[in-house]
């Protein structure tokens, strides 16, 4: 593994509070759709003790592609999904729940990671001393990071509010908490939120950037999971590029992104451009929009936890 893979970031190791992490997600199909799997594993590794991938039945080299990671601390687990279960995105839940239940026994803390999301090496110190100063305090059940969404390109993010802002990425390493729902978040049984702590750091979602090409792959495969094949036929285009102009709003990125990132930034193929002045929203969207801009509170927002300060 090249060391571009690897973060430069890595925490002390005198600062370390004894404690086991187990990394999980879930992979089926990553290549054809161009996930950015690799990066997203390696984004968190260095934080983790073990990492399971559940690598589901693929057509594509999926599961090739995933042993080609070849490293000591990832554990692949092969499972099969039950494509009937489409209402709601369901199948994704239960995939996320089979790795859950494949990690070490032992693990204090469960890191989940999508397979389009990443982590910035400056937020990996962050995490850990979230993780170990709520290690012994079993209020707290879970960690909740902000979001960047990217869309189009590397160089624009969402702000409007089709966009969550927070959602839980660690968890206690409980049998009672459960992936709810798409997999977005979780939940404890019998379907309680979880009382969640801010670990102050940020999850780079990277779900809307890659060529129109993959992207319109992307798409094909996420509809699936949610409509029958009725539904695909009727409502969700047959067209070979994904039209990125159908967007509400999006705001400039100035930031950086993690290391990991670099290489796939640097073999970007396509171009996207966006007036981040347009605006295509309603009245009502705009203000509520507005009210957020100005305030920093959005509106009726939904929320899978219940986020307390400690």
């Amino acid at each position: 593994m090249s060391a571009g893979c690897r973060s430069a970031h890595r925490p002390p190791a005198t600062a370390f509070i004894k404690m086991y992490v187990s990394g999980f997600t879930i992979a089926r199909n990553v290549v054809k759709a161009d996930y950015p799997l690799r990066e997203a594993v390696f984004s968190i590794l260095d934080l983790c003790d073990e990492f399971v991938i559940a690598v589901g039945n693929s057509d594509d080299g999926t599961l090739e592609f995933v042993q080609s990671f070849n490293y000591p601390k990832i554990k692949i687990i092969e499972t099969v999904w039950d494509d009937k279960l489409r209402t709601g995105g369901r199948v994704l839940a239960v995939e996320t729940d089979k790795a859950k239940a494949a990690v070490n026994p032992k693990a204090d803390w469960l890191f989940y990671i999508q397979a389009d999301e990443c982590v910035h090496e400056k937020d990996l110190p962050v995490i850990r001393a979230a993780m170990e100063k709520h290690l012994n305090n079993h209020q707290v059940e879970g960690l909740l990071f902000d979001y960047l969404h990217f869309y189009g390109s590397y160089d624009y993010v969402g702000d409007s509010r089709r966009w969550y802002r927070h959602e839980i990425r660690v968890i206690r390493n409980r049998s009672d908490i459960f992936s709810y729902r798409d997999a977005q978040g979780f939940r404890k049984l019998p379907n309680d939120k979880l009382t969640v702590a801010s670990c102050g750091a940020k999850m780079y979602h990277y779900g809307w950037v890659k060529h129109p090409d993959a992207q319109q792959q992307k798409q094909l495969q996420f509809h699936r999971l949610w409509h029958n094949d009725e539904y695909m036929e009727k409502k969700v285009a047959a067209a070979d590029t994904f039209d990125y102009s159908n967007i509400d709003s999006l705001q400039k990125f100035n930031g950086t992104h993690p290391a990991v990132l670099q290489d796939r930034i640097a073999r970007m193929n396509w171009s996207f451009d966006f007036d981040i002045s347009r605006k295509k929203m309603g009245l009502k969207s705009r203000f509520l929009h507005w009210i957020e801009q100005k305030t920093g509170w959005r509106v009726g927002e939904y929320r899978n936890y219940r986020l307390k300060q400690f």
